[in-house]
């Protein structure tokens, strides 16, 4: 079974049009059994143009997919992540847009990857006129949120904007992005594009670091599929810890300087 695996979108804005005309030239060159595609903005939008031209079925934010003899099945987590459920479609190619960060899909067996820039699209196949962008603040050269591989997040527990600076210090030691909860953005400790969760961005780092979080439902529901998930509260009946692989019941401004001096080497 092959699969064509979309991979570099993001740059230029506004060209999934184009995107999605090349594509399904190539779609239709190779006859694959399914396409995977980024669960990103872009990859949204393009799964959506792509399937229109195809006549093709779209499974949304799959984070597994398995390959059986004669179809392709999806994992999905959702309720909040309180279930996980799977789903197939007829019709051939399906689109499956995959939670980033969920599994390696470059590795999946008969799998061939494809650069979204050099499918070549013209930029005037597009029906989406850009006339400016602006780029997010700066977060000091730290991964993106989305996809990277390491998160520390803070929540209310943090206490106020001056002290949300130790989990900041955490992530650059750690080489890892910032998160935040909701109700931490909300305080004005974090920026709005660093909420995870439901409302939010949903993440699923091999590492996911939460201080000070006490795990509501709506912040579980865009981290809980990390790899491994190390809690730090000083509540040890805070919901966090029913999914944490690690817990630590005490205060983050005492361990969390005491783990980067470890980490340090200090």
């Amino acid at each position: 079974m092959s699969i064509i695996v979309i991979t570099g979108l993001g740059e230029p804005a506004g060209r999934t049009a184009g995107l999605a005309a090349a594509l399904a030239d190539l779609v239709a060159s190779r006859s694959p059994e399914a396409i995977l595609i980024p669960n990103s903005i872009d990859g949204r939008e393009l799964a959506g143009r792509l399937a229109a031209r195809l006549g093709s079925p779209v499974l949304v934010d799959a984070v597994g997919v398995v390959l059986e003899r004669d179809r392709v099945v999806t994992d999905h987590s959702v309720f909040g992540g309180s279930f996980t459920t799977t789903a197939s479609a007829e019709g051939a190619p399906p689109i499956v847009t995959v939670r980033e960060g969920s599994f390696d899909m470059e590795a999946i067996v008969g799998a061939e990857l494809v650069d979204a820039a050099a499918l070549g699209a013209d930029a005037a196949a597009t029906d989406v006129a850009v006339e400016s962008t602006e780029a997010l603040p700066s977060d000091a050269g730290r991964p993106e949120l989305r996809g990277a591989r390491i998160v520390v997040s803070g929540g209310k527990g943090v206490g106020s904007r001056e002290d949300f600076a130790l989990v900041e210090r955490l992530a650059d030691v750690l080489g890892a992005a910032v998160g935040a909860s909701r109700v931490a953005v909300d305080s004005g400790y974090a920026p709005q594009n660093s909420q995870v969760g439901q409302t939010g961005v949903t993440v699923s780092p091999d590492l996911y670091i939460a201080l000070g979080i006490s795990g509501a439902i709506q912040h579980r529901a865009g981290m809980q599929t990390a790899k491994a998930i190390v809690a730090v509260n000083t509540d040890p009946d805070a919901p966090i810890f029913e999914i944490a692989d690690f817990g630590v019941v005490g205060d983050l401004f005492t361990v969390v300087p005491q783990l980067i001096d470890a980490l340090e080497g200090k």
